[in-house]
């Protein structure tokens, strides 16, 4: 079991939006972040995330909570199973009361990467490799950049440190092969990876020796998905949320020596193109994102299809193709500073390169062709916001040399009403219910005056306030910001309205019940009147029936 004051220190490192934008995408609106909702399909945003409330709801589903909450449904996980993986992403310790059991030790990572940083300051051919790409000493100790030795080395030093070496296999630094244990890591510069907590997760490592493979990273763990991180963003996130600037490239090499240009914002990919799963990381301070990529196939292909899911998003930003054989490495070795300056000040705006590598892939001179480039061009387009179809209608009719009119749109856009599921309710109501949960002190005074069967469309969630003030069903009314939070004065006036709409239904429904005998419906009368004047005088009376 998990000490429950070690489940009370986790919870207190952790940040919903931090937590949540790890698994999916979400954008600032007003004082929340909102995002399509990753439990049920829609494409308007009605998935809510309150930093200052530490919860988020979905309007659509109903589905909310908190951050341990959020990461059991998700990823379909048990509370204890959530309450490590989150410690594990926030390099939290957690006790257990059960002294036996044996923690996970995520410094393993951290040891072996300075006996691999020892070992590169010793090795003449890594140094000779690492000198000929132009990467300066500042450089290699900023990034911190290693030497991977043999299998045997590796699984030495780990053992004369007595670490326990099921915890290094599950963090991928060694693994279990037919003749034994081995290092995942032989005769390889390393570059650590890191998460965007600023802990080290994993390894990335190019050979020096010819191993068939050029690069590796290290295999997927509890805390490394190379599909959710991008190499150098914990050098890289101060200077991208400063300069609203975000440059992705294809190579760890590219990265550190843009970095050693002045080009600070830039990170890559690793190993992978960019995916949709890279794209709360990218939203983080709704950077300009620029796609730095080689001018080959695979680069261009590359390019494209980030385009197309970055438009998509709508993203801001742009391409920027290197010439095929020159990389940005290349020209910063080369002392073409300036010209990169340029470069990356310009880039192709997303849409149209998306829509010039559609219609490249055509020969337009051939009808069919054409009609094919047009096809697959509408498709992209109808993908896109209302305003960019028809914006960018335009520009596919010029490439292709065709009327405006044979490019069609989505004319037919509909958007989901702004919440639909709130038809049968009562705004004024809901604001008085939102009001005491953001001061639940006031709770204390209304008490007094008000009860549950005053609320003619809300009673259930009054109750809910009343005896379970914490329960994640008024997530949705606390996370509403179509509703008011009132000052005092305010809730004044809307607890008369209130009360003053039920004492007169009240006196309307006493004066034809004839359930009641004489003396005691006259007496209900005299208070309900009694009540309503008190009322109109602007006093709130005590509830007394």
């Amino acid at each position: 079991m998990i000490k429950k004051e070690s489940i009370e220190n986790l919870k207190n490192n952790l940040d919903i939006v931090d937590v949540i934008s790890q698994f999916i995408e979400v954008k600032k609106s007003g004082a929340n972040f909102k995002a399509c909702c990753p439990f049920h399909g829609e494409t308007t945003p009605s998935f809510v995330v309150s930093p200052a409330k530490q919860i988020y709801h979905c309007f659509g589903c109903g589905v909310g909570g908190d951050s341990i909450k959020f990461v059991m449904e998700y990823e379909k996980l048990s509370y204890p199973e959530a309450i490590e993986k989150l410690a594990s992403m926030n390099n939290v310790n957690l006790e257990y009361d059960n002294v036996n059991t044996k923690q996970q030790d995520i410094r393993i990572l951290e040891d072996v990467n300075k006996f691999y940083q020892k070992l590169f300051v010793n090795n003449n051919t890594a140094k000779k490799y690492i000198n000929s790409r132009g990467i300066s000493e500042f450089s290699i100790e900023k990034f911190e950049i290693g030497y991977a030795p043999t299998s045997g080395d590796t699984i030495n030093f780990l053992k004369s440190n007595h670490y326990n070496l099921t915890d290094a296999i599950d963090l991928g630094v060694i693994d279990t092969g037919t003749n034994g244990l081995y290092s995942r890591f032989i005769e390889r510069i390393t570059f650590p990876i890191y998460g965007i907590n600023g802990k080290m997760v994993g390894f990335g490592g190019r050979t020096i020796t010819g191993h068939n493979a050029k690069y590796v990273n290290s295999p997927q763990t509890k805390v490394f998905n190379k599909s959710r991180l991008l190499y150098g963003y914990h050098l890289a996130k101060e200077h991208i949320y400063k300069k609203n600037q975000l440059i992705v490239c294809e190579g760890y090499l590219d990265v550190i020596m843009l970095h050693q240009a002045g080009f600070n914002t830039a990170v890559a990919t690793l190993g992978t193109a960019l995916t949709k799963d890279h794209l709360p990381l990218v939203r983080r301070g709704e950077p300009k994102i620029i796609l730095a990529y080689d001018g080959d196939k695979a680069g261009l292909t590359a390019a494209f299809k980030a385009s197309v899911m970055l438009s998509q998003g709508e993203f801001e930003g742009g391409v920027v193709i290197f010439g095929e054989g020159v990389d940005p490495a290349d020209m910063v070795k080369e002392g073409k500073i300036e010209e990169l300056n340029q470069i990356f000040s310009s880039p192709q705006a997303f849409i149209p390169y998306s829509i010039d590598y559609i219609i490249d892939k055509y020969e337009i001179n051939n009808p069919s062709q054409k009609q094919k480039a047009l096809t697959e061009a509408n498709d992209y387009l109808k993908s896109l916001s209302p305003l960019n179809q028809d914006e960018y209608k335009r520009y596919i009719a010029q490439k292709l040399n065709i009327r405006e009119n044979r490019v069609s749109v989505n004319n037919d856009v509909s958007h989901r009403p702004i919440d639909s599921n709130l038809t049968k309710i009562d705004i004024a109501e809901l604001c008085i219910i939102k009001s005491i949960l953001e001061k639940p002190s006031r709770l204390d005074s209304v008490l007094d005056i008000v009860d549950a069967s005053m609320f003619e469309a809300h009673k259930n969630e009054f109750d809910l306030v009343l005896n379970d003030i914490s329960n994640i069903s008024l997530n949705s009314i606390t996370l509403n910001e179509k509703l008011e939070n009132y000052d005092d004065e305010r809730l004044n006036q809307e607890l008369l309205t209130l009360l003053y709409k039920f004492y007169s239904n009240k006196l309307t429904a006493i004066s034809y019940d004839k359930s009641y005998d004489f003396r005691e419906k006259a007496n209900l009368i005299r208070k309900i009147k009694d009540n309503i004047y008190q009322l109109k005088q602007g006093k709130l009376v005590s509830y007394n029936l």
